[in-house]
This record gives structure tokens, sequence and C-alpha cells, in this order.
């Protein structure tokens, strides 16, 4: 017999479907000389520190266990808010140990998730066994049942997944270092729990960077010089390259009078007739990108739309962060044409570079549907919106039909001063726009040709800088791929190699795996808000940041890329799994040894030897403490404090450092009152007591 374990039960069940006639036993079915059973995803967690050093002497979090930094980690079964196993997953790992040490299994199967997660959600249940027996591995990148067919005939040894494993492990033991160690750490020095983790906080950090640049953000006034005369019956808007600050108003007069007095005329006209390509296939962020902008759909919602087509076979797996099929998948692309074509759309198989590109593939190609197509009573209208936006994206890179277009260009030349180019479309055949939207609308040039002269009625016209934009679903997934891009247009690159190459480096900030959630966590814990489509930070995310920065602990981008960086390097077989566990080691460590060489706390009053300002009733220092700031002489008899808490909203050091040193802080968000409304107010000094200044 072959024993397959899948990570969850819904996974089984569409093994079962592509091995037939297997009997439903209790917690596995069995048949065809296949036993199948499941986990609940994570069986097993890491052990927690306490695991490790025993309890503290308060029974609660201290800075006595810290830093801790296991010789070997442990892992233990997966354990409730209570502490206590789960009766449901004690149950199931038993039944998968009795399974595992049957004399008639020969060969267990890892029939995790495709990708490094799911890699060792199964091995940790095997290893935890003590079964020692071959081990192999069932990939699927789609879970219809000719696929599970035909991955059950081509499994390979569990061994050829090492490094996937050596990679998931290193990521696992990485992010348990920073989330228990740092988390613990900020917690007890600030008295406001404060998730640190290696992804969530430079994803505050973006938001909280550019709300910040957006809060501070002085508009500029400034003069564009702008024509918008008619010739032969049309108006034409002409607006010149040169732009003036607020203080040169006659110059941008002189400067149109100058444009005015010279000959406008059409210099060049050309047109073209071409073929437009459709956007690529999707990946999941890019498919995230597109559901947030059309329909304000969340991160969260859409991955599970996706987890739930893809259980029931309908679209490949969808955790994918390539836009590209593989050459070997030509084949299965055809037979799904095939059932397409049966549906009504108008398709054909086509290939090239832009659908089919090994190179930039790491695990999973792109999304697509499947040979499965759903019924439209078998979809929830939610499930519909996603289906069909991978569905015609597919199509549109398959249509039968080219997308046609006329591109015109005009030149008008305004004496020796200035070149203005005007650019038309005329679409000529709508081909794959029928399905997916092109983005494009005819825009006709003028009824000018070359030699006709043009009226121009050059004007300053007043204008305003405007700030950066907040974050929206897109743009933050945009720069989660790589941070350290410049920020992009909504239009798709043609040009890709760099988004790529960060991708296989590492640069990126999660994974398509991991960023949904953790966002989700982010949002949860108050840090951000997500209206519509847009990012927001709030209260609790600006102190999350403000705090770690004064305690020093610079979890930015450039070194969450940077660890990234090390596992990929795992996976490549060029770091080992301890190398990699020991820059992070490091890293904590050297926030440890910032707070060895700090002054020693105050137990009494919980103050700290931060120093924030000068004490406006006694000129002593003021400090923060872990319930406020307040003056270090108050063993003289000072009783200056500042809550650290005002109407359930956390007030940041740099508000007391504004307060301290001006009398008066900047408008802060995030208070709640009695009645329980939101406001917003600045706090004031006012006979050393703070107060709010509405």
């Amino acid at each position: 017999m072959i024993l397959i374990i899948a990570e969850k039960p819904s996974l089984a069940r569409n093994i079962v479907a592509g091995i037939g006639n297997c009997a439903r036993k209790n917690g596995y079915f069995e048949g065809n000389g296949y036993i199948v059973t499941w986990a609940f995803g994570h069986l097993f967690s890491l052990c927690d520190i306490e695991d490790y050093t025993g309890p503290t002497s308060t029974g609660r979090w201290s800075m006595e266990n810290l830093p801790c930094f296991p010789e070997q980690f442990r892992f233990q079964l997966r354990r409730g808010a209570d502490k206590q196993v789960d009766e449901g997953v004690q149950r199931q790992f038993e039944l998968i140990k009795t399974l595992c040490a049957r004399n008639d299994v020969e060969k267990i199967v890892n029939a995790g998730d495709a990708d490094r997660e799911g890699e060792i959600i199964i091995r940790l249940c095997v290893m935890h066994t003590g079964v020692e027996k071959p081990f192999y591995r069932l990939w699927l990148p789609d879970q219809t049942p000719e696929t599970v067919a035909e991955a059950l005939a081509t499994m390979k040894e569990e061994s050829e997944y090492q490094n996937l494993a050596d990679e998931g492990f290193a990521r696992t033991y990485m992010d348990w270092l920073y989330g228990v160690n740092l988390t613990r750490y900020a917690t007890l020095k600030s008295g406001v729990l404060l998730r640190v983790g290696r992804v969530i906080v430079p994803i505050v950090k973006a938001i909280y960077d550019r709300d910040k640049a957006i809060e501070q953000f002085t508009p500029e006034i400034y003069y564009a010089v702008v024509s918008n005369a008619e010739t032969k019956g049309e108006a034409i808007e002409l607006t010149s390259k040169e732009k003036f600050d607020k203080n040169s108003l006659q110059k941008a007069q002189d400067y149109a009078q100058k444009l005015n007095a010279a000959e406008a005329v059409v210099t060049d006209k050309k047109k073209k007739k071409t073929t437009l390509q459709p956007g690529k296939l999707y990946s999941l962020s890019k498919l995230q990108n597109v559901l947030g902008k059309k329909f304000k759909m969340p991160m969260e919602e859409s991955l599970k739309l996706t987890q739930e087509l893809y259980e029931a076979g309908y679209i490949t797996y969808p955790r994918t962060n390539s836009e590209y099929l593989a050459e070997q998948e030509k084949g299965k692309i055809k037979k799904i044409l095939e059932q397409v074509q049966k549906v009504g759309y108008q398709v054909k198989f086509r290939d090239g570079k832009t659908i089919f590109d090994d190179s930039k593939i790491e695990s999973h190609s792109a999304l697509t549907p499947t040979y499965k197509i759903p019924k439209p009573e078998n979809l929830t209208e939610r499930q519909k919106l996603v289906y069909q936006t991978i569905l015609r994206r597919f199509v549109a890179v398959f249509c039968a039909e080219d997308y046609l277009a006329e591109k015109a260009e005009m030149v008008i030349k305004v004496g020796d001063l200035e070149e203005f180019r005007l650019k038309g479309t005329m679409i000529l055949q709508a081909g794959w726009t029928k399905y997916d939207d092109g983005g494009q609308k005819n825009k006709l040039l003028p009824p000018l040709e070359v030699g006709d002269k043009v009226e121009t009625a050059f004007a300053p016209k007043e204008k305003e800088t405007s700030p950066p934009r907040h974050y929206t679903i897109e743009t933050l997934n945009n720069y989660l791929k790589n941070p350290f891009r410049e920020e992009k247009s909504a239009a798709e690159d043609a040009d890709d190699r760099e988004e790529y190459r960060a991708m296989f480096e590492g640069l990126e900030l999660g994974t398509e795996a991991t960023r949904t959630g953790i966002i989700g966590n982010a949002i949860k814990s108050q840090y951000i808000a997500l209206k519509k489509d847009t990012y927001y930070l709030l209260p609790g995310g600006a102190y999350l940041i403000e705090e770690l920065e004064h305690m020093g602990i610079a979890m930015d981008k450039y070194k969450t890329s940077a660890l990234g960086q090390a596992l990929k390097k795992v996976f490549r077989g060029e770091l080992k799994i301890e190398d990699s566990v020991g820059i992070a080691k490091e890293e904590i460590a050297a926030v440890f040894q910032k707070k060895e060489q700090a002054p020693e706390n105050d137990t009494e009053t919980g103050l700290y030897g931060d120093e924030v300002g000068t004490c406006p009733l006694c000129g002593g220092k003021v400090v923060k403490g872990r319930y406020g700031y307040g003056c270090l002489s108050y063993k003289e008899g000072c009783k200056f404090r500042i809550s650290g808490t005002i109407c359930k909203r956390v007030i940041p050091i740099g508000a007391a450092r504004e307060l301290l040193r001006q009398g008066r802080s900047r408008k802060l968000a995030g208070f709640i009152s009695k009645a329980g409304k939101p406001f917003e107010a600045r706090l004031k000094l006012e006979e050393g007591r703070a107060v709010f200044d509405f």
C-alpha cells in the first residue's frame, strides 16, 4: 500500500477522485493500493520560550529569559489559547502515526500544498511518527482528477525537494526568533503589546512613511503655460514643457507672449497599423491588484476565493509569483483551450516568450483555469468575479482574433521655441478587448495635415503640486514585490526582467503565500486600515514604528530583504539553515546588547533611562516609562507625569517630545470619547499637565 498524507481534507478528497474506487474509513480513504489521510494544515508548531527555559519567576513575560536562541528548535502538537493540545489535532496525528506504521504500507507520500509551507507541514508529521519508510512527493499544479492521476504516475523521491524544505524550516526558525524575542522585548519595554515581525513591521513602515509624507506635504503653486485655441473648428490643447514658480508669473506671461508671436505649424504626421498585446497571465499579486482596484476586494477575501476555486479544481495553484507558463505545459494548455472553446470563447493556441518562459518560473506557473469549467450555479457571486477575471485574462492571451489599431502621431512646431507631439489611436479590430479591458479608447487627432498652421492662445495657468498618494492594494503589492524600484504606473510593464530578478533574489517583502495573511494581521492589530482599496495608517501603527525606532529596532525593508535573500540562498543550496538563522540571531543579539548598555530601569515607577525632554515643573529629566512619561526627580517630590494612554490613544514618544519642547503637540487622531466616538486633537501643557487643545 502507498500512504498519501494530504495537507487538508479537501485535498484528500480530490486525490481520491483521481485514484477512484476508494472506500471511506474513519479519518482516511482506502482502495486501489492507496491509503489517503490528511492533516488540518499545521498540526505542529514551534515550542514557546518557556518550553526551553522553564517558567519565569513571575509566571509572565519577562526580560529574564530573553533573548532565547534554542540550540535545537523543537516542535509540538498545535495548542490552543489555553495552551492545551486540541483533541482533534491529537486524534488525527495518532491516526497518521498508526497508518505510517502499518505493515502493509511500503511508501509514504507528502501531499502538502506545492510550496515551502506545504512541504514542511507533512514532513513534520512524518518526522514525529518516528517511522522510516521510502518517502515521496506528490506535486500538484491543480487538483483535477486528470492532474492527480498524472502526478501519481510521476512522483519523485522526497529528497529531491530537500532545498525547498530547508528554506521552509529556515523561514520558520527566523520568524520565530524575531517574532517571539522582539515582540516580548518591545512589549515589556513599552508597556503596550507590540507585534514585531520580519515582514509586518516593514509593511506598516511603508504605510507610515507614505502617510507622514502626505501629512507633511506643503503644496507649491506654479504656473504652466497652456494654449486651448480652435483651428478648423476644433480646440487643440498644447501645454508647454516650461514651468514657472509662484514668484515668476511675469516670466510665464512673457514666455506665453513669445509662443503666441511665433508661427505654429504641423511639421509631421504619421500613421501606423499595429497589433496590441494583451496583459500577461496573472500571478496572485497581479490578480489581487485587479480585484482590489475593480471590485474593492480585500486581499484576504481574494485569496480565500482563489483557494476555494483551486480546491474545487477550477483553477491552478493560486499562490504563484509568476505570470508565465512552462514550456512543458503547452499540451495541457491546448486541452484547456478545447474546453474553453466549447463554452463559447473564440480562442486558439498561441506560442511565444510572452506566454511560455521557463526562466521566469520559480515553483509555479501563472494562474489559469483548468479543463474543468464550472457551471454558473456552482459558484457564489464573489467566486464568479474571481473566476471570470482569471478566465477572461486567459481567453485574452489566447484570443483567436488580434487587437488591431492605427496609431497616429502629429508634431506641431511653434517657431524655434518648442515642439508639441499629439498622439491618437483608432481601434480597427477589438480582438481580445472583447473579453479583457484593454485600457484603450479611440482618440482622434485634429483634422490637420503637414503644413497647416495652428492657432494658439498661450497663457499662464496656475497649478498646484500634488501630495504623494496613499498606498492602494495595487501599489502596496507592487512595492512589496520590489521595494527598491520606483513606483510604476498602473499600466503593466512591458519589460519585467527587473521584477523577476528581484523576486528570484529574495528582495521582495513577504511572499505570495504569506503577504496576504501578514497584511491581514496588521489590520487586525489596528496598525493600518483598509478603506475600499486604500490603506491608511492608524495611531497604533504610528506608535509601533516610533517606539521601535526609539528602541533601536530597525526592522526596515533593507533588513527584511537581506533575510529574504538569505532564504533564497538556502533554497539554491548556497547557504545552510543554521547559517541563515545565525544572521537573525546576530541582529537580535545586537538589540539586546543595546538594552544592556542602557541605564537600569526603575522598578518602583516603571521609568526607563530613555530621555524625552526637560520637566516643565522642576527642570529635571523626563524619561519614557512603561506606563507613560515621568520626571526622574520624583524622589525629590516632582509630580510631573504624562500618561502613556489618553482616551484610549497611545501617546507616541515624538508627540511627548514636541509637548515638552514647544508646549504643544501636533494634531493626533485616534482618541475615543466617553461616548465611544473617535476624535482628533492636539495636546498642550497647562500648569504642568497634558490637556487637550482643540
